[in-house]
């Protein structure tokens, strides 16, 4: 990156910058629409919502997009990354495609005036008003967005990709724009769902009246703890016939479940001694080479060589003490960083500071932005030193010379830099020499670069303090290729002496392994819980022609190998008798306890005839509240706070047995009444519910009407047939 681009960033394009990081992953532009298909068929089709095929060419051109800006930023990309990825860009594409047709059939739109308004009027976007607002006054800046868009469109219109703002332009008008365009869509259906909230007058009163009441009663609870579960039998028959009534609770995705056994990898006791024996062993070189950078790139080093000076404060490394008081070229180490063994050489150490603020007039040497060339642009910034010298206007001479792709053009040609963004090998380094080494603060002087030549003042350096360049030398612990073959060894004679599920829990057993689980692993997750991202494991999991008992080869994993076996398939839909049984067989247990507790109770017309059948007590809760699920000092138990409310077993001596959550109670109800509750305005309260509603569907960041929509669309996802 140039000093110009620096300059730029400094000023709109870092928020556009960062904004297209954050938004390209999402976009599902128009131009897709055609989704051509490259070889017949559906083998380019990797998915459809509502019919509508989603090409994998549409959404791999989305996913690298999204994946180079991450590079961009340095953000690492692994398999893990790229996976969350491909969900973000999966979800939005869904999205997009419902919300489309929706806006098709409501008329939503966004007009060229709203547009206009979004980008250039008093209340923008966020991202255009982040780029435009001064950061130290805070202030938007209207006129200067609307210049510099109107600018911009003028640049993508005339389509001279040799412009040094094309791509900024490109960005805006192709990227940004559209995703700004969607997002206000979608603000408008959302707000539009919002607004149809309505709750009626009698509710709300309804609803007033239950929080005001209260109840007491006495009761017999006879738990379900006092039958042993040993004594209960639950078929599977019982279970699959309560899914079956049941389905909605009992739906599941579609997953798989495997044991595996794993064959340690990492790095030996050996294997880390010799690394560092091996280090020790270029220490002496280290401590005498002239050329650090060679020397690192050259024996291999795990941590390239920065050559930049660092802030003291700033430098968080072990034994970083000792490393400062070095003598220049001096080494210290081996030492333990982490899972590395590292040298460190003290390269030089400066007093410099950690932020600085210039400003400079730029002669560009561009010619295809309306430069000059060498010779012509070389005179006149000696005619622009001699007229500052005379008391001519910097900022003048700044509108007059820098081109209108330099950002701080807009700010006088000011610009404030931090220590290492001025140190960044994509920082013109003659500008850097002069600001942050050579020159001090009232200091001018004409710096030439690549793009033409600056007049430089250092306006103020900020909190100088001492800096220090270190050069690291740096090896992680690895394992040996002996470890490694050795665990490999290990796992391919497992998985060759394993290959049915017999086989496999007998190798377990007799070579003393640890067999492990991994449960309900999705299609297409690349996470495996407790082992990791392997994405190849979870193919071959789901592979076509991959059952129950069948045994994989070893999966290399990072320092171990894995042998997996296929336990459990779960197709999507309702859930098996032998999956739901964990949890259907407490509730029907407690269903066969409550009837032999029923049995028991018999015809007992008191509590007091019922504490002695069951062996328990009768117990009494005062002032229970309607809008409280809890009976105190028994938990949770809806049921039984329902029946103390109902007026017909008011004045009876007791109620029939209910068959709570944690036992089967027997209720006598003493009083219902209602707590003061003065001062209650229905209007309010009605104003209150409305906006809970207009909250919960209109706001972007509640998903609950998108899913709704999802769930009535037919969405066909054939992602893992292709990653």
């Amino acid at each position: 990156m140039s000093i110009i681009q620096k300059i730029r960033d400094r000023a709109a394009w870092l928020v556009f910058g960062l904004i297209a990081l954050s938004l390209v992953g999402f976009l599902a532009m128009d131009a897709f629409v055609g989704r051509s298909r490259l070889f017949g068929g559906n083998t380019t089709t990797i998915g459809s919502v509502n019919g509508q095929d989603i090409e994998y060419s549409q959404f791999q051109t989305v996913v690298e997009a999204m994946e180079s800006n991450y590079k961009a930023q340095n953000v690492p990309i692994n398999e893990s990354m790229t996976q969350n990825i491909r969900g973000q860009v999966w979800d939005q594409m869904v999205e997009d495609d419902l919300l489309d047709k929706i806006y098709q059939k409501t008329g939503i739109t966004v007009s060229e005036k709203e547009l206009n308004d979004m980008l250039a009027g008093p209340d923008p976007v966020q991202g255009i008003r982040q780029a435009f607002t001064d950061k130290k006054t805070g202030l938007y800046d209207a006129q200067n967005a609307a210049a510099t868009i109107n600018e911009l469109r003028n640049i993508y219109k005339s389509a001279k990709k040799t412009n040094n703002n094309y791509d900024n332009a490109r960005r805006l008008f192709e990227e940004l724009i559209p995703q700004w365009i969607k997002e206000r869509e979608k603000e408008k259906y959302l707000s539009m769902m919002g607004n149809s909230a309505y709750v009626p007058k009698w509710m709300a009163e309804k609803m007033n009246s239950d929080q005001t009441q209260i109840a007491s009663f006495s009761y017999v609870n006879t738990p379900y703890s006092s039958i042993a579960d040993s004594t209960i039998h639950i078929s599977d028959d019982e279970i699959g016939s309560y899914v079956e009534n049941h389905k909605d609770q009992y739906k599941q995705e579609e997953s798989r479940s495997i044991a595996y056994v794993v064959f340690n990898a990492a790095p030996t006791s050996k294997d880390s001694a010799d690394i560092l024996n091996r280090i020790k062993d270029l220490k002496s070189e280290f401590d005498t080479t002239h050329d650090v950078e060679s020397f690192i790139a050259r024996n291999g080093s795990d941590m390239q060589y920065a050559g930049e000076y660092f802030a003291k404060s700033k430098i968080q490394v072990p034994n970083k003490d000792s490393i400062f008081k070095l003598p220049n070229n001096g080494v210290f180490g081996p030492y333990l960083d982490g899972g590395d063994y590292v040298l460190a050489k003290k390269m030089d150490e400066k007093t410099l500071p950690d932020t600085v603020k210039c400003r400079h007039i730029l002669v560009s040497t561009n010619t295809e932005d309306g430069g000059f060339p060498d010779s012509i642009a070389s005179k006149k910034i000696d005619s622009i030193k001699a007229a500052v010298a005379s008391g001519a206007s910097w900022a003048s001479l700044v509108e007059q010379y820098n081109p209108a792709s330099d950002g701080s053009k807009q700010n006088k040609g000011e610009m404030t830099f931090s220590a290492s963004d001025i140190q960044s090998p994509n920082f013109a380094k003659e500008f850097a020499q002069f600001i942050l080494f050579d020159g001090k603060a009232g200091e001018r002087k004409v710096v030439k670069t690549s793009f033409g030549y600056h007049y430089i003042e250092i306006l103020e350096q900020k909190n100088p303090q001492p800096f220090y360049k270190v050069a690291y030398y740096a090896r992680k612990i690895e394992p040996s290729n002996e470890t490694d073959q050795a665990a490999s060894g290990m796992a391919n004679q497992f998985a060759g002496d394993s290959r049915n599920a017999a086989a496999f829990d007998e190798n377990v057993k007799k070579d003393n392994y640890q067999k492990l689980v991994a449960s309900d692993v999705p299609r297409l997750s690349s996470m495996i819980p407790a082992l990791g991202s392997s994405r190849e494991l979870v193919k071959w999991i789901f592979g076509d022609k991959t059952g129950i008992g069948d045994v994989s080869e070893p999966y290399d994993l990072g320092e171990k190998y894995v042998v997996s076996i296929v336990t459990e398939i779960n197709k999507e839909g309702t859930m098996t008798a032998t999956k739901a049984r964990t949890v259907v067989e407490p509730i029907l247990r407690n269903l066969k306890k409550a009837d032999q507790i029923i049995v028991k109770i018999g015809k007992a017309s008191t509590l007091e005839a019922v504490a002695h059948a069951t062996a328990q007590q009768v117990r009494q809760a005062d002032s229970v509240a309607f809008s409280s699920p809890f009976v105190p000092n028994v938990g949770q138990e809806p049921k039984v706070i329902g029946s103390a409310f109902n007026k017909q077993l008011q004045g009876k001596p007791m109620s029939d047995p209910i068959a709570g959550n944690g036992g089967v109670f027997v209720i006598k109800v003493e009083s219902v009444g209602a707590k003061p509750n003065t001062g209650a305005d229905i209007s309010q309260v009605v104003n209150g519910m409305e906006q809970q509603e207009k909250q919960m569907i209109s706001s972007p960041y509640r998903n609950g009407l998108i899913e709704a929509l999802k769930k009535t669309a037919k969405i066909k996802d054939n992602r893992s047939k292709f990653f």
